[in-house]
């Protein structure tokens, strides 16, 4: 078995150290902040500052994805979670009369819960982890790394002493030259059979393995133009369900609603424009962001039911698509360091796939780490695996990305096959095969190439599209003047 040094306490660092040390493996998790997650979770979630998880207090999508590692893997995780009020729903349950059920439906299925309850979850379970030990407020600032090529060490990392220098250059499909063998912090310094980067997209590994003469691996980016409005909030006394319909997301040429329906009664709402919107300020006011919210019909049926605001707006904006391949065209730049979660691959909100993919990542590390972890054979089939099975999901919302962008920055229509695009998700509203499909892109059960180009979707989406000739996508909503009107306030 192997010792595991894991960097950063979020939900891939979490999950990975718990998955890891559920094999056998030992584990020691490194995490900047003083203090665990804990059960009083409207305390931790509004009232915890977390400088380095900006994204803390945002919405959060647990797709069925997400929810198969937890069943299958971490089943009293997902009984805490449900314990702690998490609610689950299942993407047909959007019919009066659920269809008959298939094999994989099971897979369709989404935890409603915002991210504190999963944190939490994960949290208490990995204290009862006698393999693992956790340091708060102990964060990395630095790897330990041995030159393959001149037999030596190097610390690397601010304030832990000097660079080795240049590393020998590999050839091709030889060994890195670099091997990470632990970790340092303020306190000293820790070796590993395996560092497991879950430091986020804003951690230091570039800069340390760049001081420990490692070449760069290779980085794909790309800007959404996308601007993020949310608001908490809580259904009133006597009220446990939100309205099933209408649709949770809607969004017309310029803007768009979106629920994210969580735990114990809380809800979000948010409002996404483009950067360049010159209304986007204005939605940070309160009253102009319910206001605009309740011009959409995903924002007017929660707000209708009094609920009651547990927060101010949270703006995000500046997002991108990061994909960060510690490989170039010559192979793995590194071994013995694995890059999870956002660390791996950044995805923006709009298709919620980020924790997804985390608890994909982090399994993988977890089954496979007995497998000589240090090898260059090791970084070589975990950056295959990521990009057989991650990257597709970033190319998917990359592409996504783009038409919300081009869209709200043109503010033109869809047409061609953009509009059967969009007509794809309206017919889903009416038909359960083509609902089914649709769940299960969502759910990265199935990649949208191989499912909407199913011939029975296909001709489904056909035939609604021709029995409405006039039909106009993104339709549902203010248009432009009414929602120049709303946000002047």
């Amino acid at each position: 078995m192997a010792h595991v040094l894991v960097i950063g306490g979020g939900v891939a660092g979490l999950a990975a150290a718990l998955l890891a040390a559920r094999r056998g493996h030992t584990v020691e998790l490194f995490e900047r902040d003083t203090r665990a997650p804990g059960t009083a979770l409207d305390r931790d979630f509004f009232g915890w500052r977390r400088p380095s998880v900006p994204q803390a207090a945002q919405p959060h999508a647990l797709l069925g994805a997400a929810r198969k590692v937890l069943v299958s893997e971490l089943p009293d995780v997902h009984a805490e979670m449900l314990r702690l009020g998490a609610r689950e729903w299942h993407e047909l349950d959007w019919f009066d009369v659920r269809p008959p059920a298939r094999p994989g439906d099971e897979d369709l299925v989404m935890l409603q819960a915002r991210r504190i309850v999963l944190e939490s979850a994960l949290a208490t379970a990995l204290r009862a982890e006698p393999g693992a030990v956790v340091h708060y407020g102990e964060p990395v600032c630095g790897v330990t790394a041995v030159s393959g090529a001149a037999g030596a060490g190097a610390a690397a990392g601010a304030g832990v002493g000097a660079g080795a220098g240049p590393a020998a250059c590999p050839t091709a499909g030889s060994d890195p030259g670099i091997r990470v063998t632990g970790v340092n912090t303020r306190d000293g310094a820790y070796a590993g059979d395996l560092v497991v980067d879950a430091g986020g997209r804003r951690g230091g590994a570039e800069r340390w393995l760049a001081a420990a003469g490692c070449r760069p691996g290779t980085v794909e980016r790309h800007r959404t133009g996308l601007a993020y409005f949310c608001r908490w909030y809580r259904l009133p006394p006597g009220v446990r369900e939100g309205p099933r319909r209408p649709w949770a997301v809607t969004g017309g040429g310029f803007a768009g609603c979106a629920v994210f329906p969580a735990d114990n009664g809380v809800f979000a709402v948010t409002l996404f424009v483009h950067t360049e919107d010159p209304t986007r300020a204005a939605l940070r006011e309160p009253a102009v962001f319910e206001a605009a919210a309740r011009a959409f019909p995903p924002g007017a049926a929660w707000l209708e039911l009094g609920a009651a605001p547990l927060s101010g707006v949270l703006a995000t904006a500046s997002l991108d698509n990061r994909w960060s391949a510690l490989a170039d065209e010559r192979g793995p730049v590194v071994s013995g360091l694995v890059p999870v979660g956002d660390a791996l691959t950044h995805t923006n909100p709009t298709l919620g796939q980020g924790t997804s993919l985390a608890l994909w990542a982090a399994h993988r590390v977890a089954r496979t780490a007995h497998q000589d972890p240090g090898s260059a054979g090791f970084a070589a089939d975990y950056q295959a695996w990521a990009v057989r099975t991650v990257k597709p999901w970033f190319d998917f919302q990359v592409v996504a990305d783009a038409a919300i962008g081009a869209r709200f920055a043109t503010r033109a229509g869809r047409t061609g096959t953009a509009r059967e695009a969009a007509a794809l998700f309206e017919c889903a509203l009416e038909d359960p095969e083509v609902m089914r499909a649709r769940a299960r892109v969502r759910h990265l059960v199935e990649t949208p190439g191989r499912a909407y180009a199913h011939p029975l979707i296909r001709a489904r989406v056909a035939r609604w599209l021709a029995a409405r000739p006039e039909y106009a996508p993104n339709a549902v909503g203010p248009d432009r003047a009414e929602w120049e009107k709303l946000t002047a306030g």
